[in-house]
């Protein structure tokens, strides 16, 4: 009787999920973005990026996937008004977070 076999499948796809411990600060207060991957290794780095006039762009402060393949990263912001915010890992880009700071 014959059997079928699958194809070997490629590693699992790349996600990063992020989301915002709160959507209002004031100016320069610390919030928390907190954020899940799958497909990427613990250890690799996490780029915090906002977007201005219509491009990301990258900021300082760096955190990294742990074991839980999870991340935590502290972020302050001094631009007032609606501003985006997301990260990168490895390449792959999460959802914006839309955080108002008043």
């Amino acid at each position: 009787m014959p059997t079928s076999v699958e194809a070997p499948t490629e590693s699992a796809a790349r996600t990063n999920t992020v989301t915002a411990d709160r959507q209002q600060v004031k100016q320069w207060e610390e919030f928390r973005l907190h954020g899940k991957v799958t497909g990427i290794k613990a250890g690799t780095t996490v780029h915090l990026q906002q977007k201005q006039h219509g491009t990301w762009k990258t900021l300082p402060g760096t955190s990294v996937v742990n074991r839980s393949l999870d991340y935590s990263m502290r972020v302050k912001l001094g631009i007032k008004g609606v501003n985006q915010v997301r990260t990168v890992i490895a390449g792959q880009p999460s959802n914006p977070v839309t955080v108002t700071v008043r």
